[in-house]
């Protein structure tokens, strides 16, 4: 084999990979969008001749040839060819132990488990979607245990979504969380301040007139980025960062859910798009590190959206929009309204401070039944303990408790943790952006180009090159250990409130 053949014979394969997940991606979006209930059988007998496909293509006889071989010859490649290897032989070497036919019918499985959640989440029938979880817990720990016997299933599968972060790691940065918030929160609650929270009547049409207005105001280039809604919001990419989709939910009663799952979705979305145009189909097209797309989602969605300057720059927009509810709310009011400190069931309309103490309880749930610490049929029970003892509310039902969440259902066991780091990185990153720009006044001016570049600059345009880690230390230079986001937010809200 001659090593121009070789990098021509890589490219085409990266290429290859890419249409097919190109497909899949579609499959499904398609199913958490439009897709009507019957066509699961259909979109599953698709997915399972594409799965098996890439799976082949990924880890096949013939590829871990070429990777081998283009590892030997490693220091005659360009870095991102170097990286692009290394990314495809540790995907390789997560999955050599599985057998193809059994990953394929896991693929098959997480179909059918997201469907039966839209399901059982409208009937609020937990029944329905537990024999899924059941299988999905149980083979993820299978396929952990195929890997290493000897290890934690946990750290298989986180690994998988934040590569280099260990257990001992989040275990750290909750434990904070833990000692550090739930008394914090107490202290709001029994400080008798009383703030009024969003309510109103704000129909889909302005609310996906506001969607739109955020996406122009920072920064998203439309002609990549399609919108739709869904019952659980979120963002996906099509084949390459040259396509990307961002959905959100509308809460008739309150206009900010949107708008800050918009901000968040944003976040991600400039994020992708903001990848080097060179990584297209290739390994390292998408952010490698879910840490880092999380730090995106809350920097636009809190440090930048939450900030008193925000509200009063798009608060013309707001009037125009929801003349009945501005009409006797004002700057001051919103401001106070979107940053209130309330103990709450559903995690995504979480505020700042209690948002970590959602994610704790599912890092606790998911890790004690992977472990199998814990048995899917008493994870309704352990839901509802840990609901009451971290932010002390009681859970009503299932569709404000365990069924709330798409993550379990698509088989992301491990990627809780990294909306709390990936939080504390947001906080980092603005820190560092506001020694060289004055994000206030960016803000003030609605100006978000200096912003973007910065951090187009420093992160995005790597993609999936470097680790978290690596991008931290590298480009944005600075350290996370979760303690100055916690005493940010203890700064914050005791602003708020006055405490």
């Amino acid at each position: 084999m001659k090593l121009e053949q070789a990098r021509v014979d890589f490219s085409n394969l990266q290429k290859r990979i890419s249409a097919f997940k190109h497909a899949t991606s579609l499959i499904y979006l398609d199913g958490e969008t439009t897709a009507p209930p019957g066509t699961l059988e259909n979109r599953s007998q698709s997915l399972s001749v594409l799965n098996e496909e890439i799976i082949r293509l990924s880890i096949g006889p013939e590829t871990m040839d070429l990777l081998h071989y283009l590892e030997d010859n490693k220091y005659e490649l360009t870095v991102n060819e170097r990286r692009a290897v290394e990314y495809m032989l540790r995907d390789y070497n997560r999955r050599k132990n599985i057998p193809v036919d059994e990953y394929v019918r896991y693929e098959n499985l997480l179909a059918a488990a997201q469907d039966a959640w839209h399901g059982a989440r409208e009937d609020d029938n937990f029944d329905a979607v537990a024999p899924y979880l059941e299988q999905i817990f149980d083979v993820s720990r299978h396929f952990a245990l195929l890997d290493n016997p000897d290890a934690d299933p946990y750290q298989y599968w986180l690994s998988n979504y934040e590569e280099g972060l260990e257990v001992a790691t989040c275990d750290m940065i909750f434990n904070r969380v833990r000692e550090a918030l739930p008394p914090l929160v107490q202290e709001i609650v029994e400080s008798g301040v009383e703030i009024e929270e969003i309510h109103g009547d704000f129909s889909a049409q302005s609310q996906e007139a506001l969607a739109f207005y955020l996406m122009e105001l920072l920064g998203v280039d439309m002609d990549r980025v399609g919108f739709a809604t869904a019952d659980h919001p979120f963002t996906t990419q099509l084949g390459s960062h040259f396509d990307e989709r961002i959905i959100t939910k509308f809460v008739r009663t309150d206009f900010t859910s949107s708008l800050y799952s918009m901000l968040h979705g944003i976040g991600h979305i400039l994020c992708d798009i903001g990848q080097a145009d060179n990584l297209a189909y290739t390994a390292l097209d998408g952010i490698a590190s879910m840490v880092i797309l999380e730090s995106q989602g809350y920097f636009y969605e809190n440090i930048i959206g939450k900030s008193r300057t925000f509200i009063e720059y798009i608060y013309p927009e707001l009037c125009e929009l929801f003349p009945d509810y501005t009409k006797d709310h004002s700057v001051e009011d919103i401001y106070r309204s979107v940053n209130k400190a309330k103990p709450g069931l559903i995690r995504i309309d979480a505020d700042q401070l209690t948002f970590p103490l959602h994610t704790l309880v599912r890092y606790e749930l998911e890790k004690a039944l992977i472990r199998k610490d814990l048995l899917v049929k008493d994870l309704p029970g352990a839901w509802k303990e840990l609901y009451k003892k971290y932010l002390n509310v009681d859970v009503p039902n299932y569709r404000a408790g365990v069924l709330q969440d798409i993550h379990w259902p698509f088989g992301a066991i491990g990627y809780f943790p990294t909306y709390v780091i990936g939080n504390a990185y947001g906080f980092g990153i603005a820190r560092k952006m506001d020694e060289t720009l004055d994000i206030e006044e960016c803000v003030a001016k609605g100006d978000f180009k200096p912003m973007n570049e910065w951090n187009r600059e420093k992160i995005w345009k790597h993609g999936g090159i470097y680790t978290s880690g690596e991008l931290m230390s590298k480009f944005v230079k600075v350290s996370i250990d979760g303690e100055e986001h916690i005493e940010y937010l203890k700064e914050r809200y005791r602003g708020v409130y006055n405490l």
